[in-house]
């Protein structure tokens, strides 16, 4: 098991630190020395060997705690929050070690984690909780594209996923008082709710602005810009919906730059459109 807090022994060097497993389970003394150079190599540790963990950064004592645990060859490794204590860019390096370290042990690993980062760049498959019940389990990328409720649907994805409060009229939405067209596999099956309300959900990245060169029929909401956050390649726009406090993340071109107050239309992909229960958060 690998801690957060990385649990090392101040009084040891990075050496007995990563003996200590083997030396409890009275190894044969040789074998320690190989197996704790083995493991230095793999981590670059090999020069730290004889320093104690108040001489070592967060990054290189994580890296000692994962030696400790690889020195003893398990089954399985049990990680929990093992990056959360590291700086960002610091996390980012361990993050991809750690992903190369398992490709080359192959020792199946169950990661701890509530960064949504790292359990979609490092995981093989996610299971994700909501107090303490399973919501989902899948490979990232399905539980993405493809999320079981609402929670799965928020929680995966930065900005996460946009969640609009609606009513079914029985041929649209009404969206905060904004006509937004209903597609008519959705319409069958929502046909005997008219007058309901519905939680609609849509990914920044299925949304973009409306332009000149747009259809006259794609389905527009407008919104007044709140925030603009450029990020280099990418321009992030949190829009208001009128008359209502929903909020609307809109990932768009770096070259985009609207100005607080400015009046936006934005186009949905109406086939990336998700529909959930408003009360129990179930995908429909």
């Amino acid at each position: 098991m690998v801690f957060q807090n990385y649990a090392l022994y101040p009084h040891m060097t990075v050496a007995q630190n990563i003996a200590f497993g083997l030396q409890m389970r009275k190894v044969d003394p040789k074998l320690i020395q190989e197996r704790v150079m083995t493991v230095a190599r793999s981590l670059s540790l090999e020069h730290l060997l004889d320093r104690k963990p108040k001489q070592l950064s967060g990054g290189q004592q994580q890296r000692v705690a994962l030696g400790r645990a690889i020195a003893r060859q398990p089954q399985v490794f049990l990680l929990d929050e093992p990056l959360s204590n590291l700086d960002a860019q610091l996390r980012d390096d361990t993050r991809a070690e750690l992903k190369q370290l398992h490709q080359e042990l192959g020792i199946t690993t169950i990661y701890v984690t509530h960064d949504q980062v790292e359990a979609m760049t490092l995981a093989d498959k996610i299971v994700v909780l909501n107090g303490g019940r399973i919501q989902q389990i899948g490979e990232p990328q399905n539980i993405y594209s493809q999320p079981a409720n609402r929670m799965v649907a928020t929680f995966l994805g930065n900005p996460p996923m946009n969640i609009l409060p609606a009513k079914f009229t029985g041929h649209s939405f009404d969206v905060s008082g904004q006509v937004l067209p209903c597609p008519q596999a959705v319409r069958e099956r929502l046909r005997p709710a008219v007058g309901q309300g519905f939680d609609l959900g849509i990914r920044p990245e299925h949304i973009k602005i409306h332009s000149e060169l747009s259809t006259e029929n794609s389905p527009v909401l407008e919104v007044e810009v709140k925030v603009v956050e450029p990020l280099g390649r990418e321009t992030l726009i949190r829009g208001g919906l009128p008359n209502s406090g929903v909020i609307v993340n809109i990932q768009t071109g770096a070259d985009v730059r609207p100005h607080s107050g400015e009046r936006l239309s934005l186009e949905l992909d109406l086939d990336k459109l998700f529909v959930f229960d408003s009360t129990t958060g179930d995908k429909l």
